[in-house]
């Protein structure tokens, strides 16, 4: 064949969150008779390098359970500590909440709380924790810090609190 090459032209394709940061809000389901409720596990994202610009995912399928029109419309985010991290684009599909996040300081945990609002008028806040961790160098060798009888001692999150050899 002979001729000028065909055009090229990019594609336009359709954008899907991973799933693999998504966080289920939990504790919606009825309590039987004479059970006490448990306070539940903190709401933790997967951990995120500074130079990370990632998409976050809350959802909220148990709050709206039984109400299949009920859709998310609004959200309010805040972060802990307050500077550094930073949202960008915010989608909403559904009863997932879809939330771009870059930025951060490594070695600090973000509390991002959450308030969202929905098309028939529930208001759900929480709180999820962020990691952010340096992933992209190697890390230095570290031990997790001991107590004399030799267990591991960790932070309020259940994390092990490392030191440098």
């Amino acid at each position: 064949m002979s001729g000028s090459p065909a055009p090229i032209t990019p594609v336009t394709h359709a954008w899907r969150s991973s799933g693999t940061r998504r966080v289920v809000l939990d504790g919606f389901q009825p309590l039987l008779r004479g059970c006490l409720p448990t306070t539940p596990a903190p709401l933790v994202w997967p951990a995120k390098d500074p130079a990370d610009v990632l998409d976050f995912e809350i959802d909220i399928i148990e709050a709206i359970a039984g109400d299949d029109g009920d859709t998310i419309v609004t959200v309010g985010l805040t972060f802990e500590p307050a500077a550094e991290l930073a949202a960008g684009v915010i989608i909403a599909d559904g009863s997932i909440l879809v939330i771009w996040l870059s930025g951060g300081v490594a070695g600090t945990t973000y509390v991002v709380q959450a308030t969202i609002g929905t098309a028939s008028g529930r208001t759900i806040g929480r709180a999820i924790l962020l990691p952010v961790q340096d992933l992209t160098h190697p890390a230095s060798a570290t031990t997790a810090l001991t107590t004399l009888a030799g267990s591991v001692v960790i932070d309020q999150f259940g994390n092990p609190i490392l030191v440098s050899n």
